[in-house]
């Protein structure tokens, strides 16, 4: 495939990476999933056909069987704990968060157990000890009682805070949330990638709602993966081993 002029800035990056020897470390997070849907199964295509493990978010008080079946069959896929039931429980004009400080830390974390519980149950071997939390946010009570419920990593958006679990977040989001609420313009999300690459020396988390993908959206995660997977230069991580 001949990549399109866009790429050339993620491409020269990731050369430039194999000449120092410090590859480009890439993970995938994809957020919200609860069942099986035609969307899923394009994202779970999209990342075998590239050799791309994803991590799934999946939101425990409305998943079931049916979507630990489906991603049973799905080698390169893992879950992660996305909050509870991704309700908001912020104030009036207050951003939305389920796991800020609105309640007491003692009955959210009662909360995530149930969920971490209960994903590990479904999903087994494919079942990674991290948390997720809806919109990214989370209050640092809740952060301080994660390990006591087994969690092993923490992973929002944006540079990584000190935290007494492993952090693991996500750097770039591929959708335009305040604009179209489809995919960002390809320069600006290659952009991204790139700046963030010079400027932070762990893996870089690329975060995607398979749910509310456009057309735009899917083809941006393909050029993306065939501009860095299989390259010298960079490395796709598994999940599990951030967490290790």
């Amino acid at each position: 495939m001949t990549l399109p002029a866009c790429a050339r800035p993620l491409t020269d990056e990731i050369a430039r990476r194999a000449a120092a020897g410090r590859p480009l470390r890439l993970w995938l997070r994809d957020d919200d999933a609860v069942a099986p849907t035609a969307a899923l199964d394009t994202l779970l295509a999209l990342t075998a056909r590239h050799a791309v493990p994803v991590l799934i978010a999946v939101i425990p008080a409305f998943t079931g069987a049916a979507l630990a079946a489906r991603l049973a069959e799905a080698a390169l896929a893992r879950v992660a704990v996305h909050g509870w039931a991704h309700e908001n429980h912020a104030g009036p004009g207050e951003k939305s968060q389920e796991l800020g400080a609105h309640r007491p830390a003692e009955a959210v974390l009662a909360e995530l157990g149930r969920g971490f519980e209960r994903l590990s149950a479904l999903h087994a071997e494919r079942f990674v000890p991290m948390l997720v939390p809806p919109w990214n946010r989370i209050a640092p009570a809740v952060v301080d009682g994660l390990p006591s419920l087994g969690f092993k990593a923490l992973s929002v958006f944006g540079p990584e805070k000190p935290a007494p679990l492993a952090v693991c977040n996500t750097h770039v989001d591929i959708i335009d949330w305040r604009g179209t609420r489809g995919a960002r313009p390809a320069e600006a999300v290659i952009a991204d990638l790139v700046r963030v690459s010079q400027t932070h020396d762990g893996p870089i988390g690329l975060l995607t709602h398979h749910l509310v993908h456009d057309a735009a959206a899917w083809a941006l995660m393909a050029l993306i993966f065939e501009a860095t997977a299989g390259q010298a230069g960079c490395v796709w991580e598994r999940a599990e081993d951030l967490v290790r």
